[in-house]
């Protein structure tokens, strides 16, 4: 993995010792019940379902995610797409917790990490938790004010309705 990460605290979603200096966020989400929506809750994340069902646009340089994957998320459309570049930092994909963090690269609107991780909890209930640590990187972020964390906020709200609806019983 190369060092063009836009911020140096690179991997602190994974330990949750957030760094200072940016705003913090963490969303966490029910999204089914059962080992079985655990492992389907786990494969939409892993490989980028939830993101492309939000709907986003997600290119990656890879069917799943893992460490050094590339990752470009599009918002809008046409000459209104905002283009994201980021890159995984850390991945894992065990029985009952799965996810996965990017960073930022140059171009993106922000500096910092954004995690996605499902877990199922000793009562057998299924939790999304998106978890992030970000600043403005640039103009346009920074025009966005008070509103880029509460549409971050909605973005991470979205991602827990999306995976509830890719993980009902069919």
């Amino acid at each position: 993995m190369s060092d063009d990460f836009t911020y140096p605290e690179v991997g602190a979603t994974r330990t949750l010792d957030l760094p200072g200096g940016y705003r913090h966020m963490r969303v966490r989400t029910l999204v089914g019940e059962g080992p079985e929506a655990m492992r389907d809750a786990a494969d939409a994340l892993m490989e980028f379902w939830m993101h492309r069902a939000l709907p986003v646009r997600v290119d990656a340089s890879a069917r799943r995610a893992a460490p050094g994957v590339s990752v470009v998320v599009g918002l809008g459309v046409g000459p209104l797409r905002l283009e994201a570049p980021c890159r995984v930092v850390w991945a894992e994909d065990e029985d009952e917790r799965a996810g996965w963090a990017y960073g930022t690269l140059p171009g993106h609107p922000v500096e910092g990490e954004e995690s996605f991780v499902v877990h199922l909890d000793g009562s057998g209930d299924v939790w999304l938790t998106v978890t992030a640590f970000s600043r403005p990187a640039g103009r346009l972020a920074r025009s966005g004010g008070p509103l880029l964390p509460f549409m971050q906020r909605a973005y991470a709200r979205r991602c827990g309705a999306v995976l509830r609806r890719l993980c009902r019983p069919r």
